[in-house]
């Protein structure tokens, strides 16, 4: 792979990663003091997380094999899977898939990358102008 080959891929992964980033700062700031039931009745909160979900799950599908081979700790099958778990025809379903997106999944990934941007940081540098 060439070096261009290679900046491309870096300033891909990277823009996928800060999608992900903001999308999940954008969740955790919607649920921020809601509770549980709260969160499942208000269907303007749950709509705007729901899309910002969708977003971060959208970004991260994009993330390049070897990228996402380094960051084993991030659940990239969880994220593959979400889309669907949020969309489940049973309402109690959706509301588990919604409340572990808020309490677990979003915060974890958030977490890993920034264990990951300094071992890693050409998948986080932001692109030359």
């Amino acid at each position: 792979m060439s070096a261009t080959a290679i900046d491309a891929e870096a300033w891909y992964t990277a823009s996928l990663l800060r999608a992900t980033e903001q999308a999940g700062e954008g969740v955790l700031t919607l649920a921020e003091g809601l509770a549980d039931g709260e969160l499942k009745r208000s269907r303007l909160t749950r709509r705007a997380i729901t899309q910002q979900l969708q977003a971060l799950a959208q970004a991260l599908a994009g993330v390049p094999a070897l990228a996402c081979q380094a960051m084993p700790e991030i659940d990239w099958a969880g994220w593959r899977a979400m889309p669907a778990a949020l969309g489940h025809p049973e309402p109690a379903q959706a509301d588990d898939a919604l409340l572990m997106c808020v309490h677990a999944l979003v915060p974890a990934t958030l977490m890993w990358l920034r264990v990951y941007r300094p071992q890693q940081p050409q998948w986080f540098a932001a692109p030359a102008t």
